[in-house]
């Protein structure tokens, strides 16, 4: 019986860790993105001294390349699941509603209201607001979806985002830029980076990461495509052989693999624990902007970067004593 016990809680810990793994891999992969969209669209003339690379200066609006990256991962990954996983394109009609809301307000919703809120503010508070995501996340899952009450879990979503806040430069001189509009888009970011990740574990046990993501992008698609006012409207982001490349890695290195990481990892971990641990997207971006663009990563930063990564190994606290409870959600309807 004990050799049973020891064996189960081993392999919860796996299961635990390799649920982390994921979500560190989403992190780092959003991060990327969000790098590499920054030296693509840069002005020429606008890049400093300190910049390791000369960026390439390609002129597309952030919206009109949210929307690109949606259509193209699409193609990508329908592409991809036709020649490799074609019982991933498999899902009964009844399922479809589900799938539609996933891909609108999961995919779509995320990036329409953050870069709405850029645009009423800044990306610093753009990013703080969307990363209270975890506050959402947590009331929910232990209020409505039998998520298991703990110490760490507070503590550590106040831990990260206190590091976050540090992080995009709030306690070291960036600040705040708040207006009614933009705080008001800023939070709708949280609220539907939360229903992401709370309709993502709602689907692992219903449906692969594959079958989620490919359907999820193909009803996102749909919608960049009447917000966008049809593919005429997505054309300046296939203007020239730089962009066209440049739109695919964007589309699989920021899109395919860290969405379809994040799904995954909720097989594994509650979705609590796994937003917590991807508020280390701006410590990453942080770190990798220092190194390859010259921008400040000054003590403030540092500690902001040490909360997260505190807030991180918290939240495992409860996994070192006993097995993880398998995250319950209510079998559908």
């Amino acid at each position: 019986m004990r050799d049973s016990s020891e064996a189960r809680a081993a392999d919860a810990a796996e299961h635990r860790w390799r649920g982390y793994a994921l979500a560190v891999l989403a992190a780092v992969c959003w991060a990327t993105g969000g790098l590499t969209a920054k030296w693509l669209f840069t002005a020429e003339g606008a890049a400093t001294a300190a910049w390791r690379v000369p960026p390439l200066g390609l002129t597309i609006e952030p919206v009109t390349l949210a929307g690109a990256r949606a259509v193209t991962a699409f193609l990508v990954l329908l592409v991809y699941l036709l020649l490799t996983r074609r019982g991933a394109l498999a899902v009964a009609a009844r399922r479809l509603p589900f799938l539609a809301l996933f891909g609108v307000v999961g995919l779509a919703g995320v990036h329409l209201t953050y870069f709405q809120a850029i645009s009423h503010t800044n990306v610093a508070t753009a990013i703080l607001l969307e990363y209270l995501a975890p506050v959402i996340v947590l009331v929910i899952a232990v209020l409505f979806l039998g998520e298991r009450f703990t110490w760490t879990l507070p503590v550590g979503v106040t831990m990260s985002i206190g590091g976050c806040a540090l992080v995009v430069g709030v306690a070291s001189g960036a600040g705040l830029v708040v207006s009614p509009a933009g705080l008001a888009w800023g939070l709708a970011s949280a609220v539907f980076f939360a229903a992401y990740s709370l309709m993502g574990r709602y689907g692992a046990p219903r449906f692969s990461p594959w079958t989620l993501l490919v359907y999820g992008l193909g009803f996102a698609s749909v919608f960049w495509l009447i917000y966008l006012g049809g593919p005429a409207g997505m054309a300046p982001a296939f203007v020239s052989w730089r962009a066209v490349a440049a739109v695919g890695f964007i589309a699989v290195v920021s899109t395919i693999v860290p969405f379809a990481a994040f799904l995954k990892a909720l097989h594994y971990v509650d979705p609590t624990r796994a937003t917590i641990v991807a508020t280390l997207e701006p410590v990453i971006a942080g770190v990798a902007a220092y190194a390859t663009f010259g921008e400040s990563f000054g003590a403030t930063q540092l500690l902001g970067g040490a909360l997260v990564l505190a807030a991180i190994m918290i939240v495992q606290a409860p996994g070192r004593a006993e097995p993880a409870q398998p995250f319950e959600v209510p079998p559908a309807g």
